[in-house]
């Protein structure tokens, strides 16, 4: 069954301990020093309004910006500097990176002072219900030329502002273009003459396979165990369509006891007893999880986002062809075909209303969305932006942008999204689920009593603006 996109869930739950690091940068991307968010410059007042400067940037203002720092890093920022350097030498721009933007940011928001330019991403991302009326909308930006003289809104894929509207109000660009998949090494399965799965049953048969080359299915991390989340519901709207997604989506009681997410939680949860996944999740930092998979190869298989062959870049083994298929559907009778897959723009760049500089914001998102910083994007992070037409055909080289692409070509318009966990913010309460989940401490029946707890808690507090999915 055809889906259009409605949004996103979180793009993905990433830690990488505290504030990562800053660079304060000219527009030219030259490094001249290091600061934390807050710049105290004096000149970052409007300028005039013209072609080449359509939000009326001050030529000599400092933007502030501050950049979760997950799986993409945050010099891709820093590169999109040094293209608008080339209208804006005089300007400077001051990089912040952090994995904790709602801790940090949401007392500059409170305190009338928050940065210009905002990735709000990752499990500490300021969940959009709290601030959308306190954001810029960004109109604007999909109409102004880009810096190769073309309208910004011509050069992307459809849809892409779908998933940072609400309410009407169009106050988030989302950058890149996530593919979520179950991942694998396409070379090892090869040597061991296995199939990727397309079912949960064939899954559970993989699993025996595995035990018997004394490996593992799955592994998982305690900042990554909502991955899990995310492949039960992606899953669940495969098998069971719209039905099963908004209920999800607009919050209704018992949604977490449907008998489709009740059967796929109890395929997972079959493989915790079976000692499928790598003991120890709960205790173990995300990527070194993941390293488990991508270097040593004791786990199979990994849900994840397109970020993840990125993020492992440094510790991926040599010739492993990390390779996405879709995520599992329940039968071969499901509501969406096995093709089907869950695709929309991630990665969420806002600019506050209180901003002292939002011309500033404004004009960097020009640059980002410019054919050189979006290619730029895609070759060195090894996944594809909102921008069409910057991945070759041999995708840079990547197997894993390589399959990207072949899922999106083969889903066509069975593509789908969710857009409550972003807008809600309730990843940080269902981390402690899931990880007492996957640890086996907590059975089917508790994690929906739990779950479905966390969802009621939002949908009974008339104090937060609900949103309505159709």
């Amino acid at each position: 069954m055809s889906q259009q996109l409605h949004g996103r869930l979180d793009r993905r739950t990433l830690l990488r301990g505290s504030l990562a690091g800053a660079a304060l940068l000219s527009f030219s991307g030259a490094l001249a020093a290091c600061g934390a968010p807050g710049s105290d410059s004096d000149n970052s007042g409007g300028g005039t309004k013209s072609d080449t400067n359509p939000f009326g940037m001050a030529k000599d203002s400092t933007v502030d910006v501050v950049i979760f720092d997950g799986g993409y890093g945050y010099d891709y920022v820093e590169f999109a500097a040094g293209v608008a350097g080339k209208e804006f030498a005089d300007a400077t721009m001051k990089v912040s990176a952090t994995t904790k933007i709602a801790t940090e940011l949401q007392p500059r928001f409170v305190g009338g002072t928050p940065p210009d330019l905002i990735d709000n991403s990752g499990a500490d991302l300021i969940g959009y219900n709290t601030i959308a009326a306190q954001l810029e909308t960004l109109d604007d930006v999909f109409e102004a030329n880009n810096y190769e003289g073309t309208k910004i809104a011509d050069t992307l894929y459809p849809n892409v502002e779908v998933p940072g509207t609400f309410g009407g109000k169009f106050v988030a660009i989302n950058y890149v273009m996530t593919v979520y998949a179950v991942w694998h090494s396409a070379s090892l399965f090869e040597e061991n003459g296995w199939t990727a799965p397309k079912t949960w049953d064939e899954a559970l048969d993989l699993g025996a396979k595995a035990k018997a080359k004394k490996k593992y299915l799955w592994t998982w991390g305690k900042e990554a165990a909502t991955y899990y989340r995310t492949l039960v519901i992606d899953s669940a709207a495969k098998e069971g369509g719209d039905e099963v997604r908004l209920a999800l989506e607009n919050l209704e009681k018992g949604a977490w006891s449907h008998p489709t997410i009740q059967s796929i939680l109890e395929k997972l949860g079959e493989m915790v007893k079976q000692g499928m996944f790598i003991p120890g999740g709960a205790g173990t930092v995300f990527t070194a999880a993941q390293a488990k998979w991508s270097n040593k190869q004791q786990a199979l298989l990994y849900p994840s986002g397109g970020w993840i062959e990125n993020e492992m870049k440094d510790t991926t083994k040599e010739g492993f062809e990390m390779t996405g298929i879709p995520e599992f559907t329940l039968t071969d009778k499901s509501e969406m075909p096995y093709e089907a897959i869950r695709a929309a723009a991630g990665e969420g760049y806002i600019v506050p209303s209180k901003a002292k500089n939002p011309a500033g914001g404004k004009e960097l998102l020009r640059a980002m969305l410019s054919k050189e910083a979006a290619t730029n994007f895609a070759k060195t992070k090894l996944a594809p932006t909102i921008v069409k037409d910057t991945v070759p055909a041999d995708g840079f080289g990547s197997a894993a942008l390589k399959s990207q692409t072949a899922m999106l070509d083969a889903a066509g318009e069975n593509v789908f999204n969710f857009q409550f966990y972003d807008y809600y913010g309730t990843n940080t309460d269902e981390l402690v689920v899931w990880n007492s989940f996957l640890s086996g401490d907590l059975d089917v029946k508790g994690l929906t009593e739990k779950v479905q707890g966390i969802f009621d808690k939002v949908a009974d507090d008339s104090s937060i603006e609900k949103l309505k999915i159709t």
